[in-house]
């Protein structure tokens, strides 16, 4: 089925005999239904048995994909040679100090530093970042964090969250050395280059200062992963004596926090996908306790920002009420003590069914906004005067010149003149702007370019294509496709191709640049991103149209889009790879097992294709924060009918399965190892074709895999040979590749 150039290893291959795991039937019942689940036992982390059986799989792959080596070594080799390997990003400022980070040629982390900011008076000047060069100090520059020293001796490295104190002087940061997401937390006095004794285990992201400098507050999960405290530690105290500010007791709810803008307030965020809760805590106020601004006995999906508006206290919120897509109003929090009903909120921005307001912020003379409209993520800025009344001002946006592009907002201060923006497109490499914000001098803003990251080895952009295509979804959905391509591939029905897709969680697969992904396209391997119905593409109704009883919309979207490549002139129907990861893994395995001839490969990355287990125990990991996605099969006969007729663990059948790659991480605490092993057992032992089926599980990562850059870039070199030498499009096109 597949075209392959790997005709040298495909005569030893059958003398290449996969792992064999026992089977020791577990059975599973619920709501009258049994399933016997053969490889259950694999879950059992302790024991040397599972991992003999883990370390089998890495062998059993490294054979089968050993002739892939010097092809993932070229791709590894393209990637390092287009990246700066010595760079740094644009310094940010925060009260008197500019932060910014820097990576060097040969070490595997960034290191975090600062350089004092001066006050001339002049705000734009003020504002504007320091020109740093790579490789170069700044006189004054003060390292914060070198993380390749900290990795050192560590199987793994990761930063959950830093902070730094008002006055500059306490930084503080919490670091994971397993993979597992639960992180120490130190303290740095940044006047001595000492820690502190404070030093605060198991925490979760997330950590900041109170505006004094007295406090710090984080996360704590529970033992199913998910953040239920927000804690307070009063520097210099016993840890053990630290106030718990709150506690989420919902299983099915999620909790973090952050600072108001203007820094007056806490603000916990309580929430599920469906509705929210926020609660304040004000500083100036502390012994006062939380306060709640929309109970979620509404049902109410919000965000709140206490900000001064004209000197009066004022709620910005950016909400569902009466609005599917969200709209921004502000209400004044003596209304508050009103019923709902009768709250005065006014209107800062209407509901549009067209465009999905995602979040507002604020600034001391602007609002911020986030809104999506025609699939793409748009900025707008408002003046704070006259909001919410007959005088309010027009909408801002920084024009882009491409059609298809990401633009956010990256980071801003509350005093500042200006807003840090992100932004990307597809062969655009990522740039880093500071809108000026308007004035009455200049009304529509100022786009300045801070930096666009450098890529090597003679890259040039107008040696690709992106065009935005249709596919049409069996009920006659239209579903919008990037499609991305060499230039040079001609139009005639004997190329490769690769559909990628996730489409959960309201998640949005924006444009953005990848150095990586330029290796499968220089081998002509045609790129179809599938913004398929669950993701947030098209607003907040595409999300819902694939989600709980209309999930099967996310994986019928995806075999449109493969169907719309297969006619679209540009491939070989038969050499037709897809790739997901996490619930993009699910995507993979229910299209593999929906329409397993439609693919010559398939690679799915920490996949959660065992999502009815999971969901079935509410004690492993986050299960019960995906009820409100998948539904609960635990208390609903028909949710649990639905999920178990598509989850691809239970639907592995009788097929010829094409190549499957199944990526995971012994690790990982989002999407547990045991749910590709067992997948992998079940597709072998159903599996009618001769393809090999193979998993490669990283020992020592997390969620996203291993953690230093240049593994990251061989893991991702491991994933496109993989696709690209089972697609037989190993070779690069003439004129492609490095120069």
């Amino acid at each position: 089925m597949s075209h392959t150039s790997s005709a040298p290893a495909a005569a030893k291959e059958p003398t290449l005999q996969p792992p064999v795991a026992k089977q020791i039937p577990s059975r599973r019942e619920h709501h009258g239904d049994v399933f016997v689940d053969n490889y259950e036992w694999l879950r059992d982390k302790e024991s040397s048995e599972v991992v003999e059986h883990l370390k089998a799989e890495n062998a059993y792959q490294e054979a089968i994909t050993a002739h892939q080596e010097p092809l993932r070594e070229a791709m590894f080799q393209e990637i390092k040679g287009r990246t700066q390997e010595t760079d740094l990003s644009v310094p940010s400022r925060k009260d008197g100090w500019w932060y910014y980070s820097r990576s060097v040629e040969g070490k595997e982390y960034s290191i975090q530093c600062r350089v004092l900011a001066n006050n001339t008076g002049d705000p734009v000047a003020d504002w504007t970042p320091p020109a740093v060069d790579a490789g170069v100090a700044l006189p004054g520059e003060e390292v914060l964090l070198d993380g390749n020293i900290e990795a050192e001796g560590q199987p793994f490295f990761s930063v959950g969250g830093a902070a730094v104190t008002v006055d500059g002087n306490l930084y503080a940061y919490a670091v994971d050395n397993s993979g597992d997401e639960r992180f120490t937390l130190r303290i740095k006095d940044l006047r001595t280059g000492e820690l502190l004794p404070d030093v605060i285990e198991d925490i979760f992201y997330g950590v900041a200062f109170s505006p004094d400098g007295s406090r710090l507050f984080y996360t704590v999960v529970d033992d199913s992963w998910r953040p239920y405290q927000v804690k307070s530690h009063l520097l210099g105290t016993p840890v053990a004596e630290d106030e718990v500010i709150y506690q989420e007791d919902d299983v099915a709810m999620w909790l973090g926090f952050d600072l108001s803008s203007d820094r007056r307030h806490l603000v916990l965020s309580i929430g599920c996908s469906e509705f929210s809760e926020t609660r304040l805590l004000r500083f100036d106020a502390y012994d006062a306790g939380l306060s709640t601004v929309i109970s979620r006995d509404h049902h109410v999906l919000y965000e709140a920002e206490p900000f001064l508006l004209e000197g009066k206290e004022t709620l910005l919120l950016t909400h569902n009420k009466d609005a599917i897509n969200s709209m921004v109003s502000l209400v004044d929090p003596a209304e508050l003590t009103k019923p709902l009903a009768e709250q005065d909120w006014r209107t800062v921005v209407e509901h549009s069914r067209d465009v999905r307001v995602n979040g507002a912020g604020v600034t001391s003379t602007h609002l911020v906004l986030s809104v999506r409209k025609d699939t793409i993520e748009r900025v707008q800025v408002l003046p704070l005067k006259g909001l919410g009344t007959a005088a309010q001002g027009v909408p801002v946006e920084p024009a882009f010149d491409e059609e298809l592009y990401t633009a956010g907002v990256s980071g801003s201060d509350y005093e500042a003149p200006v807003i840090r923006v992100g932004y990307t497109s597809y062969f655009t490499p990522s740039r880093v702007y500071d809108f000026v914000l308007p004035t009455s001098d200049q009304p529509r803003g100022e786009l300045l370019l801070r930096k666009e990251s450098p890529v090597l080895g003679g890259y040039s952009a107008t040696d690709y294509v992106a065009t935005r295509e249709w596919a049409t979804a069996d009920d006659g959905t239209k579903v919008p496709l990037s499609v991305l391509r060499h230039a040079s591939v001609p139009q005639d029905g004997t190329g490769a191709g690769l559909v990628y897709g996730y489409g959960s969680y309201e998640m949005s697969m924006d444009p953005g640049f990848g150095v990586a992904r330029l290796s499968l396209l220089d081998r002509g391997i045609v790129m179809v991103i599938a913004h398929i119905r669950g993701g947030g593409e098209l607003g907040r109704t595409w999300y819902e149209d694939g989600k709980k009883f209309t999930k099967k919309n996310t994986f019928t979207d995806f075999i449109a889009a493969t169907d719309w490549l297969a006619g679209s002139g540009w491939v070989d129907p038969s050499r037709i790879a897809a790739m997901g990861g996490s619930a993009g893994g699910l995507l993979m395995g229910a299209v593999a097992n929906m329409a397993p001839e439609k693919y010559a490969a398939v690679v799915a990355e920490v996949p959660f294709v065992d999502a009815l287990t999971t969901i079935l125990d509410p004690e492993l990991p986050l299960s019960a924060l995906e009820w409100e996605e998948w539904g609960n099969p635990i208390t609903d006969p028909e949710a649990y009918a639905y999920m178990k007729s598509y989850t691809p663990y239970e639907n592995v059948k009788a097929a010829p399965y094409p190549k499957i790659a199944a990526v995971t991480s012994f690790n990982d605490t989002r999407v547990l190892y045991v749910e590709p092993a067992k997948w992998v057992q079940a597709l072998r032992s159903a599996s009618t074709g001769s393809e090999p089926i193979v998993m490669k599980i990283e020992m020592d990562g997390g969620h996203g895999g291993a953690s230093g850059r240049y593994v990251q870039w061989r893991e991702r070199a491991w994933d496109y040979a993989f696709i690209a030498d089972s697609l037989g499009a190993t070779e690069l096109l003439p004129g492609a590749g490095l120069k």
